[in-house]
């Protein structure tokens, strides 16, 4: 066998023109060569296994993330009395960027903006021409809200809860004012004078504070069309008289029912936000 290989060696020396030497250092760079081969395909095997131990954390966190994203776009801050969301927040500044600069130069707080972004827009789409103050309707706009007290006299008959049809014209510019800015809401709120009452379907001055208002509130959305989730009945009874109730001029006066348009934040910022410019 050992003449076999000698024989076979002799043959590939003698017909190649490398020589013994020369083969030797060119298999030895060869085994070198495959072994460091070996060696960097270890290490690329770890880089990808890190690799992969990264990418699993990152997802981890992006989905942890996306989870404290959505908690924090819910969380509710106060500010300076105002409980808004943080999602909120977000489209307040889109808004507040459209304002104009000189009006949002005096405005020191985040409750001052949100003020100066509601009053302005509020101004800008409701019209209250239709409803000029008398002595039975008085309208004011205070800053963010619009307050329209109208005399029960011209709503309701003197101790009843159904309404005149004669008040329709006048709830008719109501319905118009209120459909005019879908991003408010809007307060039925009914009060009485101090004089008691208690009958089969009234048992006191609040009952029917509350059925007066519930009857205004129906008509809105059954007649002319404003969405219920936009309304809130309220009742006050004989607890917020504007005078005295000493004389029946006065008692007249405090029989009213006073409608509360306010904004809806959520609404408010969301519709105004897809406004591209507000003028000043």
């Amino acid at each position: 066998m050992k003449k076999v290989s000698l024989l076979v060696a002799v043959v590939i020396l003698s017909t190649s023109c490398v020589s013994k030497k020369k083969y030797v250092e060119l298999e030895n760079q060869f085994k070198q060569t495959t072994f460091e081969k070996e060696q960097l395909s270890a290490k690329f095997a770890k880089i990808e296994q890190r690799v992969d131990r990264y990418n699993a954390k990152i997802n981890s966190l992006k989905g942890i993330n996306s989870g404290l994203q959505k908690e924090n776009d819910v969380k509710l801050d106060m500010v300076e009395g105002a409980v808004i969301s943080n999602a909120m927040k977000v489209k307040m500044r889109k808004t507040l960027a459209n304002v104009d600069a000189t009006k949002l130069a005096n405005a020191k707080t985040l409750k001052d903006s949100m003020n100066l972004a509601v009053s302005y827009q509020l101004k800008k789409s409701i019209d209250v021409t239709d409803l000029e103050n008398s002595d039975d309707i008085n309208v004011n706009i205070d800053k963010t809200v619009v307050m329209i007290s109208i005399s029960d006299k011209m709503l309701f008959k003197t101790g009843s809860y159904n309404v005149n049809s004669k008040a329709y014209s006048t709830l008719k510019k109501l319905a118009d004012i209120i459909k005019s800015e879908p991003s408010m809401d809007v307060m039925i709120e009914g009060h009485t004078d101090s004089r008691k009452i208690h009958t089969q379907v009234l048992q006191d001055n609040w009952d029917l504070s509350v059925k007066r208002a519930t009857s205004i509130v129906r008509v809105l959305e059954n007649k002319f069309g404003i969405d219920s989730s936009r309304l809130i009945a309220s009742g006050r009874g004989s607890s917020l008289p504007l005078v005295d109730n000493s004389t029946s001029a006065n008692r007249a006066r405090n029989r009213r029912t006073k409608i509360i348009i306010l904004p809806n934040l959520d609404k408010f910022f969301g519709l105004l936000a897809e406004e591209q410019v507000i003028q000043p």
